[in-house]
């Protein structure tokens, strides 16, 4: 019998603990999106998404097995000039109203080093969704924030994008098809489920 107890308690010892993907929820305050185009020649022209929201499931011990997914409206871009801003928003471009919006769900990652990898995803952009690729980086985690007191991560990422793949080509290739886009943003452990001050709202 004791030989069985023993037995049974090395078994159990040499059984690996494999620990689950933690839900993280983006930062608004310090996550944003810059995608940059060619104008005619004569200039690069910048504007932005911020303060959007989105979730990680993030696994620390297996990369690969993480999730990202991202939601905003896409009448919150930014382009620092108000006119720019309207004509984007007009037919000629995303012809947007409060309802429509840009996303991103991973379908898949491959880690490429011990702080890169490649994120596959589909990305929905006015109405159109394609299949992206984002060559992602982990600028850094820390099991406590200094200032939230709790696990934090940020992370970087860059892709091409066409605007003809989304229906938004209009004055190509004077305006340049190919927007780069860059990605910064942070993440903090979300509340575990039914922890105080957690609500449904």
């Amino acid at each position: 019998m004791k030989s069985h107890f023993l037995g049974a308690a090395i078994a159990v010892a040499a059984t690996p603990v494999f620990a689950e993907a933690e839900k993280y929820t983006l930062d608004p305050s310090h996550s944003q999106i810059v995608f940059s185009y060619d104008h005619f020649g004569f200039s690069t022209t910048t504007s932005m998404f911020s303060g959007f929201e989105g979730e990680i499931m993030w696994d620390k011990e297996d990369p690969a097995a993480s999730s990202v997914t991202v939601s905003f409206p896409e009448a919150s871009l930014i382009t620092g000039w108000d006119a720019r801003t309207q004509h984007f928003m007009s037919g000629d471009f995303f012809g947007a109203t409060d309802d429509d919006t840009v996303s991103f769900a991973s379908t898949g990652i491959e880690v490429t080093g011990e702080d890169t990898a490649l994120i596959t995803g589909d990305l929905t952009v006015n109405g159109v969704t394609k299949e992206v690729v984002l060559d992602a980086r982990l600028n850094g985690q820390t099991d406590s924030h200094p200032m939230e007191g709790k696990p934090w991560a940020g992370f970087s990422a860059t892709t091409t994008l066409l605007r003809s793949d989304y229906n938004l080509g209009a004055f190509a290739p004077m305006v340049s098809d190919e927007v780069a886009v860059e990605i910064s943003i942070e993440a903090g452990a979300a509340p575990a489920e039914g922890a105080e001050g957690e609500t449904d709202s």
